[in-house]
């Protein structure tokens, strides 16, 4: 499901505050160093760094 219009535009990575991408069910961090990637479950981002994930 995608984010609401302007969602994505004011969302910014919790570990380092780079701007994100949307890709399948997740925010990915679009930081050089960091690329963590942030569940969205049912619509609602889970911006936790501890729930987050280092993309392959």
């Amino acid at each position: 499901m995608p984010l609401e219009a302007g969602l994505l535009e004011i969302l910014a990575c919790p570990a380092c505050h780079a701007p994100f991408k949307e890709q399948d069910a997740e925010l990915i961090c679009t930081g050089q160093d960091c690329g963590l990637a942030y569940p969205v479950r049912d619509g609602i981002p889970v911006l936790l760094v501890d729930e987050a994930r280092r993309p392959e």
